[in-house]
């Protein structure tokens, strides 16, 4: 299993210096051509010291990082030997890209998990408000007006922040489009054709912020500024969703990567994070950052095959990324209509003109990837949120989690393993409904772990001799046909053979830390890939059984194994 082994062998790197590579030289007073510079990232003990550290070696300071005590830099090489030496208690990580997660027909499918229902119900969102991290977005009706349910109906987005330019946004501009399709599909308040709302929580509020340019692409800096800013409003436009459709290749463990701590602080906020799994699958292993992050809700993606009244041709996305993480965690949480999804885009969008084929020339662009179905599951939360506003993150995750739609095929095998599917397709009605608690990120603290304190792997087994994962006791074989045996969420085992986390020990058959070295020398995310350019559409993985059912959940009741840091 070449694959599975050429992704275990990951890498996760403390560094005290970084190289620079690929700059061009720029001119100095001093020199006929100074050395170029690098951008990075510096961590330190508190926000003063570490810009106070980076003051001292010469370097320039682009971004205060606050929320993970950091701050965004450019220095030469000799400026970064010179801040390691004198403060080796800092931690550099080469600055980096993400990109969007984004590709193309039509879904109905806020019918296809239940927000109708609710809709007509009168739970539609109404006193949430959902922050997008994006490419910007277009000031189209349907997301500046609500439905119609009293106050506020015209004024639904309610703030912009550019982490780029780090100042207000342009409420009104998208230049490349992924932005407002993410945010349409999430809470549009268009009607469809058959009368229903073309989002899912049509009269949620909006706080736009751009991390992303024209191109889909965008630095670990500006996306952790962004970030910042929306915990630091989070109360005064009540900020309680935060949709996350992005996602890059881990490298490092999840808590040591400056972005994923930066989502944790979200999560620790209390804001409820929703996170794409990204479009790398459907190989095992492919999650990616931050849906790694074991705290917060991962989306996996499926297609309703155009047809959301008729579940038997559904299947799951072949782009959709795969768990288990590189903790031996289980992801995605669960899966959401991401195919042919149909959502605004202005049209003259980045992404508009590069696939002209996909956009209707008016306001509408089908696009598939698990962007939407990230979006899909962050207008189910302001549902939940609007049924009920006492709920906390963690509540939402279990109560997601516990009414989730397995997909079982004859004689209640499952059609897909839960490191494909999760704990199923999400169903809002249910959800809704749920009166479960207590069952989502049993045993992990998000407060230790952001400290540094405990740091924390999941329960799935590796066996390299059979090639096998083992989730709950039962084996899926990746090379195998599905179904398999029949799946219980159960306490786990720490992943490789059972082998703890001993004192910070490295990973059988990963990398050691190794001190000193560049992280990853600032390669770029999903082999230069971008992934705003989307994908075409694949007809994905079908279900192995001739019949199946989406059946009720399974939901997570897991122990985590505990591995706490030398000093």
């Amino acid at each position: 299993m070449s694959t599975m082994r050429k992704i275990l062998g990951w890498s996760v790197l403390l560094v005290a210096a970084v190289c620079s590579r690929g700059m061009a030289p720029e001119l100095d007073a001093g020199s006929t051509v100074a050395e170029s510079t690098t951008a990075v990232i510096v961590q330190g003990r508190d926000l003063d010291t570490v810009a106070e550290a980076v003051r001292e070696a010469g370097g320039e300071i682009t971004h205060e990082l606050g929320i993970i005590r950091a701050v965004g830099a450019r220095l030469t090489q000799v400026q970064l030997a010179s801040l390691a030496a004198a403060h080796r208690g800092v931690r550099v990580f080469q600055g980096r890209e993400v990109e969007v997660a984004g590709g193309d027909a039509d879904s109905f499918f806020p019918a296809r998990v239940g927000a109708d229902q609710l809709h007509a119900a009168g739970t539609d969102g109404s006193g949430v408000t959902v922050a997008v991290l994006d490419t910007g977005i277009k000031k189209f009706a349907g997301l500046q007006k609500g439905i119609e349910k009293g106050a506020g109906g015209n004024n639904r987005i309610l703030a912009g922040y550019d982490a780029i330019l780090d100042g207000d946004l342009d409420i009104n501009q998208d230049e490349n489009g992924h932005g407002t399709h993410v945010a349409s599909t999430a809470v549009s308040s268009r009607d469809n054709v058959n009368g229903s709302y073309n989002g899912v929580a049509p009269n949620a509020d909006l706080v736009v912020v751009k991390v992303f340019g024209a191109t889909g692409t965008g630095t670990y800096a500006d996306v952790i500024r962004g970030l910042g800013w929306v915990i630091a409003h989070k109360d005064f436009y009540g900020i309680r969703v935060l949709n996350l459709s992005f996602s890059a290749v881990p490298n490092s463990s999840y808590w040591d990567d400056p972005l994923n701590q930066a989502v944790m602080a979200a999560w620790q906020a209390g804001i409820v994070v929703v996170a794409a799994a990204g479009n790398e699958g459907p190989d095992p292993m492919s999650i990616g950052v931050p849906g790694n992050v074991p705290y917060v809700i991962t989306v996996g993606a499926m297609s309703d095959n155009d047809t959301p009244a008729d579940g038997t041709d559904d299947y799951l996305a072949s782009f959709s990324a795969a768990g288990p993480t590189l903790e031996a965690f289980v992801k995605p949480e669960l899966v959401a209509p991401g195919g042919h999804i149909r959502a605004m885009m202005p049209n003259s969008s980045q992404l508009a003109q590069d696939h002209p084929e996909f956009h209707d020339g008016g306001i509408y662009f089908t696009m598939s990837g698990t962007s939407q179905s990230a979006a899909v599951v962050s207008g189910v939360v302001a549902l939940m949120l609007d049924a009920d506003p006492t709920l906390t993150p963690d509540e939402v995750k279990c109560k997601l989690m516990d009414s989730a739609q397995a997909a079982v095929g004859v004689g209640g095998y499952l059609a897909y393993s839960p490191l494909q599917q999760g704990a199923g397709l999400v169903d809002a009605v249910a959800a809704v409904a749920s009166t479960r608690s207590g069952c989502a990120n049993v045993g992990l603290d998000v407060a230790k772990d952001l400290a540094g304190i405990e740091h924390y792997v999941g329960p799935v087994l590796w066996d390299d001799q059979l090639e096998t994962f083992y989730v709950g006791g039962v084996g899926y074989d990746w090379d195998a046909s599905f179904p398999m045996q029949g799946f219980t969420w159960t306490t786990g085992s720490p992943w490789v053979q059972g082998s703890p986390w001993v004192q910070g020990s490295p990973w059988v058959q990963g990398s050691p830390w190794v001190q000193g070295s560049p992280w990853v020398q600032g390669s770029p995310w999903v082999q230069g890939s971008p992934w705003v350019q989307g994908s075409p559409w694949v007809q994905g993985i079908p279900w192995e059984t001739t019949q199946y059912t989406w059946t009720s959940g399974l939901a997570e009741t897991m122990s985590i194994n505990v591995w706490v840091p030398q000093e």
